[in-house]
């Protein structure tokens, strides 16, 4: 993100993961305080993986998305297995640099993910 407000308030809400995990409370709050931010940087991809994050956890009050994979020797991907709270950790601490092309990638990554398990 490159308000630094918003950097400060995702800052905040990964120390807030970091802590407690998605027993958090204002988790989904803050992202959704993140989501506004993302709307005035004009980045769709944020804001809808921002919008996609707290409509799952609000749902689903866990954070368990299969958004990494990794490549075996023959190409084939398999889902990375990881704790909730770690999976989400991951995901924000991608959006403090959500320019980054290989960050990018991975948001899309988990919007892809998001969007099957949501709907």
């Amino acid at each position: 993100m490159r308000i630094a407000e918003a950097n400060t308030k995702l800052d905040a809400l990964i120390e807030k993961v970091e802590k407690k995990g998605l027993k958090a409370k204002g988790i989904v709050d803050d992202l959704k305080e993140l989501r506004e931010f993302a709307l005035k940087e004009e980045d769709p991809l944020v804001t809808k993986i921002l919008r996609f994050m707290y409509e799952y956890i609000g749902e689903n009050e866990s954070f368990d998305v299969q958004g990494q994979y990794e490549e075996d020797d023959e190409g084939n991907e398999y889902p990375i297995e990881i704790e909730d709270k770690d999976n989400l950790l991951y995901l924000l601490t991608l959006l403090k640099n959500a320019d980054h092309k290989i960050n990018r990638e991975e948001i899309k990554d988990y919007r892809s993910a998001l969007k099957r398990e949501l709907y």
